[in-house]
């Protein structure tokens, strides 16, 4: 975790799992490195916020695999899901639900699955497809989190690879260009 800058309530804390993800951004906003993953994505926001700084909203900026042919470009997510956890198992074992999917206001826009597991396999990719357009690591973990404390959260995603077969390389070789276009998206926006 590396937080750049000073979160204000006045501007937005921009949220990015990888450093090449953000290469672009400048420091014009404050931004927030977490590493890769729910669980790192969780314990930076969740650490920074507890602080007591709050920002005037969180954007989550990253890349996201697309899960069905097609997608492409930069999106506002307008629902997130854990694609990794078993709620209607855990519904039938406690009789609450858990991980249920997060709608992430009036607009429309993809539905983003996250979890802790980078799609590279056609199977997963194939059983993801049906209830998501994208897949990410971090999405879900950032919603929760601002969600929780009261503070307004954006999911920012484009689309760097298609999940499946050949991700890895995909995302290797196109992460700085979608770095590019998000620090570009940002720069966009009347902040």
């Amino acid at each position: 975790m590396r937080l750049l800058g000073t979160i204000t309530p006045t501007r937005p804390l921009f949220v990015v799992a990888m450093e090449e993800e953000a290469a672009y951004l400048g420091d014009a906003f404050p931004v927030l490195l977490t590493g890769i993953g729910k669980i790192n994505a969780t314990a930076a926001l969740a650490t920074v916020l507890a602080r007591g700084e709050h920002p005037s909203e969180i954007v989550n900026l990253g890349t996201a695999g697309a899960l069905r042919p097609g997608w492409s470009g930069t999106h506002q997510v307008a629902q997130v899901l854990q694609h990794d956890m078993d709620t209607p198992a855990l519904l039938a074992l406690t009789g609450y639900r858990y991980g249920e999917a997060l709608s992430l206001g009036e607009a429309a826009g993809p539905t983003l699955a996250t979890g802790d597991l980078f799609v590279s396999d056609p199977a997963a990719r194939e059983r993801l497809a049906q209830t998501a357009d994208l897949v990410d690591m971090e999405g879900y973990a950032v919603a929760t989190i601002a969600q929780r404390a009261g503070v307004p959260v954006r999911l920012i995603k484009h689309v760097s690879d298609e999940a499946g077969a050949g991700a890895v390389q995909s995302w290797q070789q196109s992460v700085d260009g979608c770095a590019k276009i998000l620090a570009e998206w940002v720069h966009a926006q009347q902040f």
